[in-house]
């Protein structure tokens, strides 16, 4: 039988490519998640967007969460189902809740399927650490305080998964990206370079609301490193950094440009710099997978501009 994977957050961003990547490589696949259906599942998915079985619904509804776990022979298992920095903010409660307490239902569901779960990934953050400053007083990692409360939450899921694999030999992978980008990005700060490339694509102006420099990690990338570390999760609580571009927000803006070359007038960024929340003692994905390979902002930034255009093309061809 083939291995079943459960992505828990699925209908996200970065949900509906790591489904991509899945269905890409002939895999059964379950999302739990408490929006509907996305309208992104077919522009991204096309055709297999229709076989995918959601299941709509919250990790702290530990019934349910069996009932999945035993309905579909879930094998391994994808964490990306969060609430993010301005819902943790205005709620810290419901923030500990969904993203502390939810990730504890699942653990605890996977150690009640015993060796039936394979592997494990679960998305944490660059947000678990402090503040670039911190890093040049020469702060060991462990000393980094975290600036949020999302930041705080993600870290202490990574302290649990370091437990449930002491304590019950539950290996897992978690992986911590940068600016997450690529074709539909659409909400949050950080969303800028991708809603940009888009407009880019359409001869639209945009405009960045941050200035400074950041990591970016092209979102195949990201999805590709949630999948590999669930299907080949090695024994350990492992957490990994991906290792995308550095770049400052006018070099985000070049990349857009040479991919869409008549944009360039009408691109710009405006706003406070963005904090970098870099690792000061990186653990690289390649660590764990000596063969990974980054795909750089340039050729990310080309991939956004082109999907846009295509699915651009498309919807006019459909409204003929």
């Amino acid at each position: 039988m083939k291995p079943t994977v459960l992505i828990t957050g699925g209908c996200g961003f970065i949900g509906t490519w790591v489904l991509r990547e899945l269905i890409g490589i002939g895999l059964r696949v379950v999302v739990i998640d408490a929006s509907g259906r996305p309208a992104r599942w077919e522009r991204v998915l096309g055709s297999g967007s229709a076989g995918i079985s959601l299941v709509q619904g919250s990790l702290l509804d530990r019934e349910l969460l069996a009932r999945v776990f035993l309905e579909h022979c879930v094998t391994h298992v994808i964490h990306l189902a969060a609430l993010l920095t301005p819902d943790c903010h205005a709620d810290p409660w419901e923030g500990c809740r969904v993203n502390v307490l939810g990730t504890v239902a699942l653990l605890e569901q996977i150690r009640a399927s015993g060796s039936r779960i394979q592997g494990v990934s679960y998305a944490s953050s660059v947000a678990v650490f402090g503040d670039e400053p911190d890093h040049a007083r020469g702060a060991t990692e462990g000393g980094h305080s975290p600036l949020t409360f999302y930041g705080a939450f993600k870290k202490a899921v990574e302290i649990i998964a370091e437990q449930y694999w002491r304590q019950f030999q539950i290996a897992s992978v978690g992986i911590r990206p940068q600016v997450a980008y690529g074709p539909e990005r659409e909400v949050g700060l950080t969303a800028g370079p991708s809603l940009a490339a888009r407009a880019a694509a359409r001869g639209d102006a945009y405009r960045i609301g941050y200035t400074g420099s950041v990591g970016y990690d092209y979102v195949e990338d990201v999805a590709r490193a949630f999948v590999r570390g669930a299907l080949q999760t090695p024994l350990g609580a492992h957490v990994i950094d991906l290792a995308g571009d550095v770049a400052d927000v006018n070099q985000v803006l070049a990349a857009i440009a040479a991919a869409a070359p008549q944009a360039a007038p009408n691109l710009s960024a405006n706003g406070p710099p963005i904090p970098a929340h870099a690792p000061p003692n990186p653990h690289f994905i390649s660590t764990l997978f000596p063969d990974w390979k980054t795909t750089s902002l340039a050729e990310g930034m080309q991939r956004t501009v082109d999907f846009h255009r295509a699915q651009d093309a498309q919807d006019a061809q459909r409204h003929r």
